[in-house]
């Protein structure tokens, strides 16, 4: 679609749904990825509380809505809860891009709600045939707009072609869809709130701090010298973009491979850890290298390179994945 909306244009937000039943006391735990390990034990990346499927009903549901030019997903769904449906979960806090914490998938793309503009995410419900343009690979059983009518052709035959241009005027003014689901790869609590606590853990386990030697650099008067962790320009630029990350989510929703921690950590625990190892003031380098050493770890990164699509804060996370592969093969040697 074009840059701007015009303003008595419908889009139908088709919203994937899920009302959680009641919990029971008998509950089932939620089918493991086919990549991992069956022990458990075997997992380094494990979550201490284990995940467990949540029974309820999923639907899809529709909102027409007339957005306006500039408009995010994360406006209308807003005034979609206000306005019209309060039942409608999802999660939000900043609105910015900065907390990370609305993450969704939109069209199959695995992105912000509150980054994400109605105009470059619409599409046409029904696509319309393009006059003079014929597809050859496929043989056309009907008249087309546009095709020339030979002289000798029948008058039913110039009307069937008048009446396929009307629907295909009609076909031009259907409402495009916009179709939200919530994060691939993520237990979801309800409608578009997902669990991230796994995630979270898993990040943690690997100690995303600073750890420095913890000796306090003095000058040659006896004071403390300030400038103990200066740092060249070309050190800081290994690891200031990757300070960056918000813990959104996209890159593992959007990892063929991370199935809710089972059996990848997941990119997004990577990316914290590859911040420390190229942090020149960091003295766990090597620790930090072992510890992703793992076939739950670097090693099931499958090197696709799906988690470097639409990150919000511009980290090409597929090269930081192949970049770590490198480190610890290194650090191996």
């Amino acid at each position: 679609m074009s840059d701007d909306i015009a303003q008595d244009t419908t889009v139908i937000l088709r919203i994937h749904r899920f009302t959680p039943k009641p919990e029971t006391k008998r509950t089932r735990r939620r089918p493991s990825s086919p990549f991992g390990n069956k022990s458990r034990n075997s997992n380094p990346f494990a979550s201490s509380h284990p995940q467990r499927g949540i029974k309820g009903n999923r639907f899809t549901q529709d909102y027409t809505i007339q957005p306006r030019s500039g408009q995010t997903v994360l406006d209308c769904l807003l005034s979609i809860k206000r306005d019209y449906d309060p039942t409608l979960a999802f999660r939000y806090s900043c609105g910015h891009g900065v907390c990370g914490s609305d993450a969704v998938s939109i069209n199959g793309t695995p992105t912000l709600l509150c980054t994400a503009k109605v105009e470059d995410y619409a599409k046409s419900q029904v696509q319309p045939s393009n006059a003079g343009n014929v597809d050859e690979g496929f043989r056309h059983t009907g008249n087309i707009t546009g095709t020339a009518i030979s002289d000798n052709s029948s008058a039913s035959q110039v009307g069937n072609t008048e009446q396929a241009g009307d629907v295909n005027r009609i076909e031009s003014h259907l409402p495009t869809i916009i179709e939200v689901a919530p994060l691939p790869g993520f237990p979801v609590l309800r409608d578009l709130i997902v669990d991230i606590d796994r995630m979270m853990e898993q990040i943690a386990r690997l100690q995303p701090h600073l750890e420095a030697d913890g000796k306090l650099a003095k000058t040659s008067d006896g004071k403390i010298d300030m400038f103990e962790y200066l740092q060249h320009p070309e050190e800081l630029k290994r690891y200031e973009l990757l300070s960056n990350c918000i813990s959104c989510g996209i890159c593992e929703g959007s990892c063929p491979v991370y199935a809710g921690g089972e059996a990848f950590v997941g990119p997004a625990a990577l990316v914290a850890t590859s911040r420390f190892v190229n942090d020149s003031r960091d003295r766990l380098t090597g620790e930090r290298l072992e510890a992703i050493a793992t076939d739950d770890g670097i090693i099931a990164c499958q090197s696709v390179r799906a988690c470097s699509r639409k990150c919000p804060r511009g980290i090409d996370v597929g090269e930081e994945m192949w970049q770590l592969t490198e480190q610890v093969k290194s650090h191996q040697v």
